[in-house]
């Protein structure tokens, strides 16, 4: 693996602990009957999607890394291809859970946008990848 592409699996592998931390946040929200987890559908549901999403693209992004090297493509746009899949993510976790930040907050607020700019970085970047791996 190229050093650009262990250092971007460095920071992948540094989140799994965070995506954990995240689930063992939710399951003590579920234990402790908190206040406007259980009780909002909305919130709940688009924090388990937060949770659930993060951890499936950290490790997508984690293999991903293993076929950026071996892409036919320059090396700029291979460092673009490891950024925009890095970024889902990041963006589509933080917009199912801040579009829902206050525990009354009944419907996503505008920042559920940020979940739309992720598929749209995992989109380009893996069919970009994809392209380049033909």
């Amino acid at each position: 693996m190229s050093p650009s592409s262990l250092s971007t699996a460095g920071v992948l592998l540094i989140t799994v602990p965070l995506v954990a931390f995240g689930g063992v946040s939710l399951l003590s929200f579920l234990m402790r009957n908190v206040p406007g987890y259980l009780d909002n559908p909305v919130r709940r549901g688009l924090w388990r999607a937060g949770h659930a999403h993060a951890g499936v693209l950290v490790l997508f992004g984690l293999v991903a890394m293993l076929y950026v090297d071996q892409a036919s493509l320059p090396e700029a746009v291979k460092g673009l291809t490891r950024t925009l899949i890095v970024a889902a993510p990041i963006l589509m976790p933080l917009g199912f859970f801040l579009s829902v930040v206050r525990p009354s907050d009944t419907k996503p607020s505008r920042l559920i946008w940020l979940t739309v700019v992720g598929g749209v970085c995992l989109a380009v970047g893996t069919l970009t990848l994809g392209i380049g791996l033909l």
